[in-house]
């Protein structure tokens, strides 16, 4: 058994979340099921958010993984290590949540190996268990467990996409950037500018996101949005502010720049 501390991985705080739509009853009853989970939308609209705010409505654990290009199976289900006793097995992430019953979030699962992505699959039909070959044990998985994958469409290609025998594991939820006047309420909330400097702000973002495709790889994300408000609101003017969070971060491309420029000066200058 593993001897980790469950309180650590518990969300102490509620997280703010703002719906959009009906993606909380939903995932309520995805989790009453225990079913699996895939979040899908574009960088920084708030599926992180939204997995940390459904683990603290639900009071379970939470288990975050950050998937990379790297990433191997045994950094997901544990590995044997060397102490001064000898050999000592240490459970991963995926094993550590199964055991305990987390909520394993694997953000952009698509950056991970498909030969590593594969070991999720008997915990997402109905065996719900874990077989962890080096040691010879299969673990069945809590009760309360569940599995939870994101990515973002937008950057998918043959080389990055998940193996349909992984997607029709999942019941799967879309995100998208919010509506304006949600999103607006979000950046006052999570920033502390005005409504008025928080609503410029989205609707310099709408018009970048309109060149997705044109120019842009992806739209400026709500996240940017929120990070031009904190600076506007600690002082620094909201010309610079712009610049800083939703144009350097976006392109490099000269162009470009001078075009999401223009759009921060129609605003504030």
């Amino acid at each position: 058994m593993s001897d980790v501390d469950i309180t650590q991985f518990k969300v102490k705080k509620e997280p703010y979340y703002q719906p959009v739509a009906d993606e909380v009853e939903l995932y309520d009853a995805a989790y009453a099921a225990r079913m699996p989970m895939m979040l899908k939308g574009p960088t920084g609209c708030g599926k992180s958010r939204f997995v940390e705010y459904m683990a603290w409505k639900l009071g379970r654990p939470l288990i975050t993984v950050a998937c990379n290009e790297d990433m191997t199976a045994s950094d997901l289900v544990g590995r044997f290590l060397l102490d001064k006793d000898g050999t000592k097995w240490q459970d991963g992430p995926l094993t550590t949540a199964a055991r305990m019953g987390a909520i394993c979030y694997l953000d952009e699962v698509v950056e991970a190996r498909q030969d590593t992505t594969v070991v999720i699959h008997p915990l997402t039909d109905h065996r719900r268990t874990l077989p962890l070959d080096k040691k010879g044990e299969l673990i069945e998985a809590h009760p309360d467990f569940q599995l939870v994958i994101s990515y973002n469409p937008g950057y998918q290609s043959l080389m990055k996409d998940l193996k349909q025998s992984t997607k029709q594991r999942f019941g799967g939820l879309d995100f998208d950037y919010p509506k304006e006047n949600i999103e607006t309420e979000i950046v006052v909330k999570e920033s502390g500018v005005d409504g008025d400097t928080a609503q410029k702000l989205v609707q310099i973002a709408q018009r970048a996101r309109n060149l997705k495709g044109h120019g842009l790889d992806e739209g400026i994300s709500t996240r940017l949005i929120v990070y031009a408000g904190n600076l506007i609101n600690k002082g620094i003017a909201p010309v610079a502010a712009c610049s800083m969070t939703m144009v350097t971060p976006l392109t490099d491309d000269p162009d470009m720049r001078d075009t999401l420029n223009a759009a921060v000066q129609t605003y504030f200058g």
